[in-house]
């Protein structure tokens, strides 16, 4: 949840880095609110679909940002968000995007400063074992 309120906090930043979590948390809890509303909205017999509307016009910018954000992480313009504009072919691309593997350290965009991008520490090695036969 914090990753939502995140990114209504940071609303029309459309600069920086987001790095996956951030993002798919943001459509999750974005996708349930829809749900939500929907449910809500089916509920009062809302014939213009006021609620769905209005609440997609609140989302508008944040999730245009997030997404910008996540695509400077993986060091790509913003502007790639609009490859899912391509016909059959573009969600699938934007969808491998946006699970891409964050860069590590800075890249073009700004500094990695999430947890996902640092190094782990390499595990103590282990005893060697012998096979007796």
């Amino acid at each position: 949840m914090d990753y939502y309120l995140a990114a209504f906090k940071k609303y029309a930043v459309f600069t920086g880095r987001a790095n996956r979590a951030e993002y798919w948390y943001f459509v999750l809890f974005n996708f349930i609110a829809y749900i939500v509303i929907s449910i809500v909205s089916a509920l009062i017999d809302d014939k213009y679909n006021a609620l769905r509307s209005l609440y997609s016009l609140i989302v508008l910018l944040p999730s245009i940002g997030v997404a910008i954000r996540r695509m400077h992480d993986i060091n790509k313009s913003g502007w790639w968000i609009l490859i899912g504009l391509i016909p059959l072919i573009g969600w699938i691309w934007a969808i491998v995007l946006y699970a891409t593997k964050s860069d590590n350290g800075s890249n073009d965009y700004g500094p990695a400063s999430t947890p996902e991008t640092a190094t782990v520490p390499p595990a103590a090695p282990q005893a060697p074992t012998f096979d007796v036969q």
